[in-house]
C-alpha cells in the first residue's frame, strides 16, 4: 500500500490506556518495590486500604503515603529509584512493539495515532518503562520532590473518578494540568480529538467512568483480560452493564484479536472522518455566507426562501407584503425572485393580483436578466 502523507487535517485517533493489568499483568508496585521494603504484596495492599478506610483517605493517596513511609530506612525514595523499579515491570505479550506497529498502520491509512496513559499507578515508574517514549502524555499519580530529589508529598493523585478529566484534556488538546482552556467552549469542528475518535483500553471497575464517557460520545471502549488465566468475569460484567463495547485478551502482538480490533477502528475512523469533514465544510460555508450578509439582507433572504416554499395564496400575499418593504435587491436575489414567479404555483397563478404584480414590476425594473425578464413579462401578459 502506498504511504499517505499525513497533514494537520488528518484525523487523530487517541488510544488511552490504563496501565496495571492492562499493559502489565500485575500492579507495578508489586513487581519489585513492595518486596524491597520487606512486605508481601497482600499485606501491603491490606494495610494501605485499611489506612484509607480508617482515615477517610483516597486509596491512591494512602498507597503513596505507605510507599514513602515504608521506604524510610530501606531505600532512597527518589525519582531515579522509582524509574528503576519501573524498568523492571513486566509487559503483556506484544506491548514492546505494539506502538510502532499501530503508528505505522495509522500512517498508511491517513490517520495519526497518539497514545496516552491514564493510570492510578505511579507516573515515575511508568516513565521508567521501555515504552514510556511512545506516550504523548502520561497521566498518573506522582510525587513532589524536594531539592535533593527525594519524594516528599503527592503532587497528583489519579483515581477512578477523576480519570475522566484527562479525556477532556485530550479531546481539546489542553494537555498540561495548568491549562484552563480545558473548560473553554470549542465548536465541534475545532475539537482536536472528538470522543468518537478515542479508544480506551482498561481491565476493571476503576476504568468504568472513562469507558462509559468514551462510549457515550461514540468512542470505543475495550476491556482486556489476562490471556494466561483467561478470566473473563470482569469484562463480562462490564459488557453486561454497557461499560465497554468489546473485550479481548491483553495480547498486543501482531494479528492478535486486539491488534485486529484496533486496526478496524482505525479504518472506520478514516472513513467516518471523511464524511465529518464534508459536513463541517458545508457548515462553514453556510455560516460564512450568513456572516457576509447584512441584517437587512438576512431578512430578505429569509423572506425569499419563504416565498419559494409558499404553498397557498394567503401565505403568498403575506410574504409579498413584507417583501415590498424593501426597495433594492442584488442580482442574485432578483434572479431568484423571478425564478420563483415562474416555478412556484401560487405565485405564478396570482401574479396579476394587484400587490403581486406591483411587486414584480419593481423587480423587473431592476433586473438585467433578459431571459428571465421576457419569461415573467409573458407570464404577466397571459
Amino acid at each position: 500500500m502506498a504511504k499517505i502523507k499525513l497533514a494537520e487535517t488528518n484525523p487523530i485517533v487517541a488510544i488511552c490506556y490504563d496501565f496495571d493489568k492492562t499493559l502489565s499483568p500485575d500492579d507495578m508496585q508489586a513487581q519489585g518495590y513492595i518486596q524491597s521494603v520487606g512486605y508481601s504484596v497482600e499485606d501491603f495492599w491490606k494495610e494501605s486500604n485499611e489506612l484509607a478506610k480508617e482515615n477517610g483517605m483516597d486509596e491512591n493517596l494512602a498507597y503513596m503515603f505507605k510507599m514513602k513511609q515504608e521506604a524510610e530506612g530501606n531505600i532512597v525514595f527518589n525519582k531515579d529509584a522509582l524509574k528503576e523499579y519501573g524498568s523492571k515491570v513486566t509487559l503483556f505479550k506484544g506491548v514492546e512493539d505494539w506502538f510502532e506497529r499501530i503508528n505505522k498502520y495509522g500512517e498508511e491509512h491517513g490517520v495519526i495515532i497518539e497514545h496516552y496513559i491514564i493510570s492510578s499507578g505511579l507516573k515515575e515508574m511508568i516513565e521508567g518503562t521501555s515504552i514510556a517514549k511512545y506516550f504523548k502524555k502520561i497521566y498518573a499519580s506522582a510525587f513532589y520532590y524536594n531539592e535533593r530529589g527525594v519524594a516528599e508529598w503527592p503532587a497528583q493523585a489519579v483515581n477512578y473518578t477523576n480519570k475522566t478529566q484527562f479525556l477532556f484534556r485530550i479531546e481539546k488538546g489542553a494537555l498540561e494540568l495548568d491549562d484552563r482552556s480545558v473548560n473553554d467552549y470549542y465548536p465541534p469542528s475545532e475539537i482536536r480529538i472528538p470522543f468518537r475518535n478515542m479508544v480506551y483500553i482498561g481491565d476493571s471497575d476503576t476504568d468504568i467512568p472513562c469507558m462509559k464517557l468514551v462510549n457515550s460520545f461514540g468512542g470505543h471502549s475495550i476491556g482486556v483480560f489476562n490471556p494466561k488465566n483467561k478470566d473473563k468475569t470482569k469484562v463480562y460484567k462490564m459488557i453486561k452493564e454497557n461499560r465497554i463495547k468489546y473485550f479481548t485478551a491483553a495480547d498486543y502482538s501482531d494479528n492478535s484479536e486486539l491488534d485486529s480490533l484496533v486496526k478496524k477502528i482505525i479504518n472506520k475512523t478514516a472513513e467516518n472522518e471523511e464524511i465529518e469533514r464534508l459536513y463541517y465544510d458545508c457548515e462553514h460555508e453556510a455560516f460564512n455566507y450568513y456572516e457576509s450578509l447584512s441584517e437587512v439582507d438576512t431578512i430578505k433572504e429569509e423572506l425569499i426562501n419563504q416565498l419559494d416554499e409558499s404553498r397557498n395564496f394567503e401565505t403568498t400575499h403575506k410574504i409579498i407584503k413584507e417583501l415590498r418593504k424593501n426597495k433594492t435587491w442584488n442580482r442574485k436575489q432578483i434572479d431568484k425572485l423571478l425564478t420563483i414567479a415562474l416555478e412556484n404555483h401560487p405565485v405564478r397563478y396570482i401574479i396579476n393580483d394587484k400587490d403581486i404584480k406591483r411587486f414584480y414590476e419593481g423587480i423587473l425594473e431592476q433586473s438585467n436578466n433578459k431571459t428571465l425578464n421576457k419569461k415573467v413579462i409573458n407570464l404577466m401578459n397571459q
